[in-house]
């Protein structure tokens, strides 16, 4: 472990991990010489609004979530280390501390209260492991005093477009309300396809998944000449998951009105979710989803999973 004035680095056999106190998550992923972060993971709130949606008005009635999808921040870090709860190591008191420092087990965990009114709590933690793995657990404190959530989970953005993705899970584009035709399995996905709505909105959503393999061959380093494929592994933590893999964030699929207004494609945005609103579309998209496919915010929400060296 290196503690740093601004965050604390952890670092093993071919990898590298770098925990920002400031910026509310883990900076950069570094495994096997490779980064797979843009930008820190936040949690997510907020899926791209759906015909459907527009049709029932639910995007208005719960619109305080994309703002607290767009601005999410933690006000509080805490650090466990060989799960022991440690002084928060800020400059002074990170001083004290050498650069050979070692642990078998590092936790970091970021606290957020939500841009909503009222606010309700989202904690987000990351647990290092001697080999690299990394176990998140997401959990979301019940407020029923709020709208019911689009969505739930975290979102990875990454450097550059992924080459595609190997999925264990559920065959096709499936929601909670669309899952019958979904056949398991493993399957293979290349490049980072987006539906071709006329509007852009939600899409390329897969439920039940017990584990994603996202691939990339490309990097921001401009020495690295390498074109070898190279991977990391998303799996579920007892429960399966709901994931994305998308070239945009929800809010760029969101801004856009055709198509044609989507940015050039640049980065991968992975978002595992832990729990998806359906998308209804029962009487020419204007009905609102059935009870048991919304996602009410008076419930406690958790769930994990693992990151691994693919």
């Amino acid at each position: 472990m290196i503690y740093s004035d601004g965050g604390l680095g952890v670092g093993g056999d071919n990898f590298h991990y770098i925990f920002n106190y400031t910026r509310s998550g883990i900076e950069s992923m570094v495994i096997n010489g490779k980064e797979w972060l843009y930008r820190e993971p936040k949690p997510i709130f907020w899926r791209a609004t759906t015909d459907n949606d527009r049709g029932n008005g639910f995007s208005q009635k719960s619109v305080q979530w994309y703002g607290a999808d767009m601005f999410a921040s933690a006000d509080k870090v805490d650090i466990k280390i060989n799960d022991q709860l440690i002084e928060f190591p800020s400059a002074p008191l990170n001083n004290k501390y050498s650069n050979h420092e070692y642990a078998d087990k590092v936790e970091v965990i970021y606290h957020f209260t939500t841009l909503t009114t009222p606010t309700t709590d989202v904690e987000i933690s990351y647990t290092v492991m001697p080999d690299g793995d990394i176990a998140v657990h997401v959990h979301y404190t019940g407020n029923d005093q709020l709208p019911d959530l689009p969505a739930f989970g975290v979102r990875f953005v990454m450097p550059t477009l992924a080459a595609g993705f190997q999925y264990d899970g559920l065959s096709g584009e499936t929601y909670p309300d669309r899952m019958a035709g979904g056949i398991p399995g493993e399957y293979q996905v290349d490049g980072l396809p987006v539906t071709n709505y006329m509007v852009p909105q939600d899409c390329g959503v897969h439920m039940a998944t017990k584990s994603l393999t996202v691939t990339r061959n490309t990097t921001k380093d401009n020495s690295d000449k390498s074109s070898t494929p190279f991977k990391i592994k998303f799996v579920n933590d007892g429960q399966p998951f709901a994931f994305s893999c998308l070239p945009y964030t929800s809010e760029e699929l969101e801004n856009a009105t055709h198509q044609e207004e989507l940015p050039l494609p640049r980065r991968t945005v992975v978002s595992i979710l832990g729990a998806v609103r359906g998308v209804g579309g029962i009487d020419s998209w204007g009905r609102d989803v059935e009870e048991q496919y919304h996602i009410p915010a008076g419930k406690d929400i958790d769930f994990g999973f693992r990151i691994t060296k693919s």
